[in-house]
Order: C-alpha cells, then sequence, then structure tokens
C-alpha cells in the first residue's frame, strides 16, 4: 500500500520519510538514481511501506518539486530566513548581499533576521536597517538569550516551510532550540582566531514546528559562488534597483559607468543605500572577472 509523505531528512543513502504521523527509514528505487534525481529534504513522495514494525519504507515517486535550492540542497520551500549575528561572529555585508542575490536567484521571500541584539551596544542593527530597508525585504532583530523579537519570528514562520540561511556561529541552531524547547540542537562557539563559527548542523534536516509549519536547519557557510550568474541579470536580484523612481536613459544599463543611470542618481538621493550599491559593483566585478578567466 503507497502512502504520501514528506521527506525530513537523509543522511548517507537513507532518506527519513514522515508519512501518516510516523517517520519511515526508507531507501529510494533504483531508477531515481537512474534517472539522475536526487532526493532531497522538502520533496513530497509517495512510499511504499516494507515493514510498519521496523518502520522501514521504499521511495516510489518523488512529487513535481514548486522550488529546488541549489545550496542548500532542499526542495518545495516557501521563504529563506537569513540569520546574521550584530556580534560574535562580526556581520560582513559583500557576504549577506551574496546570498541575498542567490536567494533571490532561486525565487524566495526573503526575511533578514539579525540575531544576538542582546549584544549590540554600538547600533549595529540600526546601521544594517538603514542599509537594508529600501530593499523591502522584512527586517527582524532577535537574541536567544533574552528571548527579544522571538514572538515576531515565530510569526515568520507560521505555516511556512522556511529554511534558515546564513554563516555558522550566528545562533541559528539557538534560537530554534528557544522557540522549540524539544529540539535540543546543538550548538557551537566562535572561534576567537578566524571570527567565524563551527558548523554545528551536519546535515539538513526539516523541522517541524508545534505552533505550525516546517523549517530546515542546514549546515552553515561562508563561501557562496555567484559565478554561475550573468553580468545582465545581477542587478534583477536588487530590488531597489526596481523602484518606480529609478529610471535609467538606458535599459541595459550595468549601473556602473553609463550617463544618466538612475540607480547612481538614487545612491546620490539616499533611494539606495551607498553599501548595497558597492556590494552590487563588487558582485559584477567578480563575475566580470570570472568570465575573463574562463576565455583563458
Amino acid at each position: 500500500m503507497e502512502h504520501k509523505g514528506r521527506i525530513i531528512k537523509g543522511i548517507a543513502g537513507f532518506y527519513y520519510v514522515k508519512a501518516d504521523n510516523v517517520v519511515f527509514e526508507c531507501k529510494a528505487r533504483g531508477i531515481f538514481k537512474k534517472d539522475k534525481i536526487i532526493p532531497l529534504v522538502g520533496d513530497n513522495v509517495i512510499i511504499s511501506i516494507n515493514s510498519l514494525e521496523e518502520k522501514t519504507a521504499i521511495i516510489e515517486k518523488i512529487m513535481p518539486r514548486n522550488v529546488e535550492m541549489i545550496r542548500p540542497r532542499v526542495a518545495n520551500v516557501d521563504q529563506a530566513v537569513v540569520v546574521i549575528a550584530l556580534k560574535n561572529p562580526e556581520p560582513h555585508k559583500i557576504m549577506i548581499d551574496k546570498l541575498t542575490v542567490l536567494i533571490e536567484k532561486s525565487g524566495l521571500d526573503l526575511v533578514i533576521c539579525f540575531n544576538k541584539c542582546d549584544l549590540d551596544s554600538e547600533g549595529i542593527y540600526k546601521e544594517f536597517y538603514d542599509i537594508y530597508k529600501s530593499t523591502g525585504y522584512r527586517i527582524i532583530s532577535t537574541s536567544a538569550y533574552d528571548n527579544s523579537g522571538l514572538d515576531e519570528l515565530k510569526e515568520v514562520l507560521d505555516n511556512k516551510v522556511s529554511v534558515l540561511a546564513g554563516p555558522s556561529g550566528v545562533g541559528k541552531s539557538s534560537i530554534l532550540n528557544v522557540i522549540q524547547r524539544d529540539l535540543h540542537l546543538k550548538t557551537g562557539l566562535v572561534s576567537k582566531k578566524i571570527k567565524r563559527g563551527k558548523h554545528t548542523t551536519r546535515h539538513s534536516e526539516l523541522i517541524e514546528l508545534d505552533f505550525g509549519g516546517f523549517v530546515v536547519d542546514t549546515p552553515g557557510f561562508t563561501s557562496l559562488d555567484i559565478t554561475s550568474i550573468e553580468m545582465s541579470e545581477l542587478k534583477e536580484f536588487f530590488p531597489e534597483f526596481k523602484n518606480d523612481k529609478i529610471q535609467c536613459k538606458f535599459s541595459d544599463c550595468y549601473h556602473e559607468k553609463e550617463p544618466k543611470c538612475g540607480v547612481k542618481l538614487g545612491v546620490e538621493n539616499g533611494l539606495i543605500s551607498k553599501s548595497r550599491y558597492e556590494s552590487y559593483l563588487y558582485l559584477l566585478n567578480e563575475i566580470k572577472e570570472n568570465r575573463r578567466h574562463k576565455k583563458w
């Protein structure tokens, strides 16, 4: 008998599927490997049960995906919550903007969560809020230490499938442990030498929340590859550039050296953050350099 379920975890060729409120350890049919289809966390699947007592089953079919993310490799996600620590580790603007560009490319809704606000004695949150307010992204601040902002985070996560993205050490596991006490996710300290966190999440896992919705807790990462993005499309992933008040003389404007560029004027007039524009130029140059090296 076949049952509908969802992959909540995948480890070493085994997939853990929740179906009928039971979690089954599953292997995938060989046809998926033959067709070069890899089951992903978040996939809606059809399984046939081998043993109800041992809770083992076979994945027979993977249903069509609404969304497939490349990194992390998860499917059928509604939104990405980018978690950034205000301190320990220090927030890195280029890294944040690379991450938002990749999420924009994937088509997900995006929320920015600035965590560890209890450590913010220098007004860092206001600085970053001012940078990102023109993007239209929802921006929240949280702390697992004093629980501030966690009710708003619950509201963001409620009845959606969300991926928590961001570098290691920013507190993704910590805030999940607070909003759902029975998780007991492993947390880690930030290296004093390199100012980065060590990975505490070893695999992607779909976690069901008591108040509604799911989150994908994923391994932290700091290396983000944007070189698959074309120079001409990068501007599409900076939503503030699409403001109705931003008008360029040329439709194919790269917002770099062209005359009468609406984006450059928007920066001068305060409609666009100077920091975001500098990130755009940095990423545009990174893509350009990659294309140049490929020609050689």
